[in-house]
């Protein structure tokens, strides 16, 4: 995956890029080289199929930079960045006409001990997409980006409450989905 040379980039005569800050370029180019391949796991698990979950991320990026130079904090940028994935992958979800994405077979890997690895990683996905988004949103964000509650909670616009409450709920959810005892 990679980032298209801005300058490439056709843009509708009536949304220009707000470039403000001459370093748009570069610092989004530099938040792209540091956070795409994390944040296309993000979406990846969210929606379930690479090519959507690059097309997401993409499409976040793109927009991070048009409104570069209207960002009131521009070190915050990774958290917008965040939050734009979310809701790009929402509208995905929405679009689909279902909220759970089909799940897809995964290639088999060679070694026997990697099969049952990839068997048990198919059933925590499968069970991970049935629960209801934003507790599914909640885990992905907390475990698999590995943010704390204070940053999930800004990600998702959201008290760190509702974080821990998400966090419980669905850890319990998944749990009794994966047979395990809480």
């Amino acid at each position: 995956m990679r980032l298209f040379p801005v300058s490439l980039l056709k843009y509708r005569e009536d949304d220009p890029p707000d470039l403000a800050e001459p370093s748009a370029e570069r610092a989004v180019t530099q938040l792209y080289e540091a956070h795409a391949l994390s944040l296309v796991r993000l979406a990846l698990v969210m929606v379930g199929d690479r090519q959507t979950a690059e097309d997401v991320v993409q499409d976040s990026f793109l927009g991070l930079y048009r409104r570069w130079g209207r960002l009131k904090d521009t070190g915050k940028a990774l958290t917008y960045l965040r939050s734009s994935v979310l809701n790009n992958c929402r509208s995905v979800l929405r679009r689909r006409g279902r909220r759970l994405p089909g799940t897809r077979d995964l290639p088999a890997a060679s070694a026997e001990s990697r099969v049952l690895d990839l068997e048990q990683g198919r059933e925590i996905l499968d069970a991970l997409r049935r629960l209801p988004h934003r507790q599914r949103e909640t885990l992905v964000l907390r475990f698999v980006l590995e943010l704390s509650e204070e940053e999930t909670a800004q990600v998702m616009r959201v008290s760190r409450g509702t974080v821990r409450s998400n966090t419980s709920r669905g850890r319990t959810a998944l749990e009794r989905m994966l047979g395990d005892k809480p």
